[in-house]
């Protein structure tokens, strides 16, 4: 099957600023744009209008977001479908064949608040590929230091070195590379800051560990300037903190039975200012 970026679209000006942002990355990296609207109702006319309206509104709104896009992005391969069920499990399934889902959040009013809705929540728990998520009123411009010629802000990087796992780190770098930004990478712990008589001290440990992990990573995309940063204290909130100069923050999620997002995670997906990317590893 054919590498592409899936969005998920519903009508919403929230979805078109996630599809906007998605239709960008697919031509970043040379692949088509797959926009996806669940449906949870007959695909067939039934000639009962109080069916067959919200249908055509649908149908309509799908073809609205694939006609706005390729009037912006002319050269961008596009294609549309609707899936069928319910939300979650049809955009899970729509994730499947996809390189990266993207979707949009409920709304935006302000620093501490994202909003993500529980479709967007449940889907981000339970997806096997990356999800991306886009506040609403993303714009091309927010990506980058002052305007769209200007360079990117970097990528940053939220890195457990318990899960240092490769496939959050090539999303990373690769991430980086596409856009020919920095990647700030950040790890945060929690122990104590004075280390005992008979122990190292954590931060020189935990610095040597993390440019251990780094190493063939940096090996493998020499032309990426790296930052690592460590801090003791919460990981939310330094991440948050890193996510207002970032162009992109990706954090990786444990695979787990049921589907859930971890605090750390959880608190991110809410009131990151940035797009975010939660990458799924074992």
């Amino acid at each position: 099957m054919e590498r592409h970026i899936t969005a998920g679209i519903d009508g919403s000006s929230e979805s078109l600023d996630a599809a906007d942002w998605a239709a960008r990355e697919a031509l970043s990296r040379g692949l088509p744009l797959h926009l996806a609207h669940a449906v949870d109702e007959p695909a067939s006319r039934t000639r009962l209008p109080e069916l067959d309206t919200p249908a055509e509104r649908e149908r309509t709104a799908l073809d609205r977001a694939a006609l706005r896009l390729s009037y912006g992005h002319p050269t961008l391969r596009i294609r549309s479908s609707r899936v069928p069920g319910p939300p979650v499990p049809a955009l899970l399934a729509a994730a499947e064949s996809a390189e990266t889902l993207v979707l949009g959040s409920r709304g935006y009013t302000g620093f501490a608040a994202f909003m993500v809705g529980s479709v967007a929540l449940a889907v981000t728990a339970g997806a096997s590929r990356p999800v991306v998520l886009v506040r609403a009123g993303e714009r091309p411009a927010d990506e980058h230091e002052d305007s769209t010629s200007s360079p990117y802000l970097p990528v940053v990087l939220g890195l457990d070195l318990e899960h240092a796992c490769d496939e959050v780190l090539e999303y990373a770098f690769d991430a980086a590379a596409v856009r020919h930004a920095p990647l700030h990478v950040v790890h945060t712990w929690m122990v104590p800051l004075m280390p005992s008589a008979s122990a190292d001290d954590p931060a020189e440990e935990k610095a040597r560990a993390l440019s251990a992990t780094l190493a063939p990573w940096r090996h493998k995309y020499p032309e990426i300037p790296v930052r690592e940063q460590l801090f003791h204290g919460r990981a939310g909130h330094h991440l948050l903190m890193a996510s207002t100069k970032a162009s992109l923050m990706v954090i990786g999620r444990r695979t787990t039975p049921g589907g859930h997002l971890g605090v750390t995670t959880h608190s991110v997906v809410h009131h990151v200012l940035c797009p975010l990317a939660v990458v799924p590893h074992a």
